[in-house]
C-alpha cells in the first residue's frame, strides 16, 4: 500500500524512527541497525515500506533498500516469521547472506536472528527452496540466460537468484560475471551472491 516514504526524520529511537511528510509523521518499526545508519534528525530520508495489517493495529516496517524489503516481503510468507522476526533476522544477515543459507541448507546461520530458532530456520528453508523450484522461468530469464553461458547451471543460478528477490538485469550481470563452464548452480549461485553483496 506504502511503497516507500521520503521526508524529514524527525526521531531516532532504538527500533523506530519517526519521518515527517506533507505534514503527517509516520511511525516507523526499523532494526537497530537500521537505525544506525540513518543520518542525523531533520535530514531528509527515503525508507522502503512494508505496511502490516492486524485486525486491531496497523504497522509500517522500513528498510534502506528494495532488496531487504524484497526479502523481508518472502521471509513473511512462512509459517512462523512475523515481520518483527524477519526484520530481526535482516538485522544481522543481508538479503544477499540469507539467500545464499537458503539455498546451501544453512540452518545454523538462519537460526542466528532474534526469536528465528532451528524449526523456524528449516521451515524458511523448506519454503523458500520450494517456492524457487516450482517457479516457471520467465522471458525475461530466458533471456538472460541465453546472453549468459549457456549451461543448465547459469539456468539455475539466474532463477533461483531472481525468485529470492534480486532483480534480474543485476542477477544476470553477476552470473555472467563469474560464470565457469566447470561451476555447478550451487557454486555460481554462491559466486553470484558476493558480487550482489
Amino acid at each position: 500500500m506504502i511503497s516507500y516514504i521520503k521526508g524529514i526524520l524527525k526521531y531516532k529511537g532504538d527500533s523506530r524512527i519517526i519521518v515527517e511528510t506533507g505534514g503527517i509523521g509516520f511511525n516507523i518499526n526499523v532494526s537497530p541497525d537500521t537505525v544506525s545508519k540513518m543520518p542525523q534528525t531533520e535530514s531528509e530520508v527515503q525508507i522502503f515500506t512494508h505496511m502490516n495489517v492486524k485486525e486491531d493495529e496497523m504497522s509500517l516496517f522500513g528498510f534502506l533498500t528494495q532488496e531487504e524489503l524484497n526479502m523481508f516481503d518472502r521471509l513473511i510468507t512462512v509459517k512462523g516469521v512475523g515481520p518483527k522476526g524477519a526484520t530481526a533476522l535482516l538485522a544481522s544477515l543481508s538479503p544477499a547472506q540469507i539467500a545464499l543459507a537458503i539455498i546451501t541448507d544453512d540452518v545454523k546461520t538462519l537460526s542466528g536472528g532474534q526469536g528465528i530458532g532451528k524449526k523456524t530456520a528449516q521451515q524458511i528453508i523448506l519454503d523458500l527452496k520450494d517456492k524457487t523450484k516450482t517457479m516457471d522461468a520467465s522471458g525475461a530469464n530466458v533471456a538472460a540466460v541465453s546472453s549468459a553461458p549457456a549451461n543448465t547451471a547459469a539456468a539455475e543460478a539466474i532463477e533461483a537468484l531472481t525468485s529470492l528477490g534480486f532483480g534480474k538485469p543485476e542477477v544476470q550481470k553477476a552470473v555472467s560475471a563469474v560464470a565457469d563452464e566447470n561451476l555447478t548452480s550451487a557454486e555460481l549461485i554462491s559466486k553470484a551472491l558476493k558480487v550482489l553483496s
